[in-house]
């Protein structure tokens, strides 16, 4: 399988383009594109268009762009889910490439192709595409963890509130029994057009349907469950794997956990943004995992065997050097945090702190003593040259 291009260099623009900057970019290379313009060279112009459309989906959605810029085009997979995943197609990190055949989903993409091409896409006006499947709305949600759970990956379970399709008229909005029936006035379109004499000539108005609020369809007997909305507001429970190696402020997308879609249109995507906790011992550079630990004068003096705790509970043995310096820091390879983008792992970086004792014992204080008296207690003080 060829490897996909950049979607900024799809669509022309630098990657800390603006959003105006990436639509006027997409409009002019979907007229370009698209197959109704190249009849002699449709297929090849079918694959160009379909690339753009692409492209402009993930740039256009502020979320799917923050992913895409963060983790490529597939995302990490790491275990967590992918094709086939923990929670079914797409699992974590994945990108819902509608391509060619969903326009439905991209909300002002019929704007755009009415504006090119003064009617639609392939002959669909725009009542249609408004009254056609669509998807339901995406859900936003923060979740905290600890900087542990961050580091070894842990599963959660969350609580949203979402709306679910009725369970008693199926998504309908009717009584069961009864089906909605086309609304008489617009006559399903959604849409009710008008027709005024003015002194420039007939001018033709288009509004929403009053009759149907623009579904196209009337429910003259609702369901009494769901009073005609056709869904109900739930709060539902949902496991979530935080992959290891997540880090602050970074996102986990959960496809067709959102909002359900209209009109047989498919579920949104839940979007989990998280949020780790500060640690008290331990902070995070990159991948790296950082911290300071104290050692006694005898230790940086003799050097010394040291057992320094990991993130994950377990310890390392690790022996520095005699005549070790406050500040030393020292590295532990592949201890540190997993990267979720590739099979690189950062390493564990800890510098040395030596700790001056404040309270001795008259033994301690003797000792010293003894040891002062055969080093020269005053440090040479290094003199500058004349030029430095």
């Amino acid at each position: 399988m060829a490897e996909k291009r950049d979607y900024y260099e799809v669509l022309g623009v630098s990657k800390d383009a603006t959003q105006d900057e990436i639509k006027k970019a997409y409009r002019k290379l979907a007229k370009k594109y698209h197959p109704d313009a190249n009849p002699n060279n449709k297929e090849e112009a079918e694959a160009k268009f379909k690339e753009v459309n692409e492209a402009y989906e993930n740039l256009s959605d502020p979320q799917k762009r923050k992913m895409y810029d963060q983790f490529g085009h597939n995302g990490p997979q790491g275990g967590f889910g992918g094709q086939g995943g923990p929670f079914g197609q797409g699992g974590y990190y994945s990108y819902s490439s509608s391509g060619f055949d969903n326009f439905g989903d991209f909300g002002d993409l019929g704007d755009i192709f009415s504006s090119i091409f003064g009617g639609g896409f392939g002959g669909r006006s725009s009542s249609a595409r408004r009254n056609g499947p669509s998807k339901g709305a995406d859900l936003n949600v923060r979740m905290e963890i600890t900087f542990e759970q961050a580091f070894s990956g842990v599963e959660k379970e969350i609580v949203i509130t979402r709306d679910e399709e009725c369970e008693v008229c199926h998504g309908t909005g009717a009584k069961p029994g009864t089906s909605p029936i086309k609304c008489p006035t617009c006559h399903g379109t959604g849409q009710v057009t008008q027709v005024q004499n003015t002194i420039l000539g007939q001018m033709q108005t288009t509004r929403t349907c009053s009759a149907c609020h623009g579904t196209g369809e009337i429910i003259k007997e609702p369901c009494e469950n769901c009073r005609g909305k056709g869904t109900v507001r739930r709060q539902p429970k949902i496991k979530v794997k935080i992959p290891a190696g997540i880090d602050d402020n970074q996102t986990v997308v959960l496809r067709g956990e959102g909002e359900p879609g209209k009109k047989g249109g498919a579920k949104g995507d839940l979007y989990i943004t998280v949020k780790v906790k500060r640690h008290s011992v331990f902070t995070r550079k990159g991948n790296n995992v950082l911290c300071e630990i104290p050692i006694t004068i005898t230790q940086a003096t003799l050097g010394a065997e040291l057992e320094i705790p990991m993130v994950d509970g377990s310890k390392e043995k690790y022996k520095i050097p005699e005549g070790t310096q406050t500040g030393t820091k020292f590295n532990i390879r592949n201890k540190g945090f997993k990267s979720i983008s590739s099979n690189s792992t950062g390493d564990f970086i800890f510098t040395v702190t030596v700790q001056t004792p404040k309270r001795l014992t008259k033994e301690q204080r003797e000792l010293l003593t003894q040891l002062a008296r055969t080093m020269n207690e005053q440090p040479p003080v290094k003199k500058r040259g004349l030029f430095g």
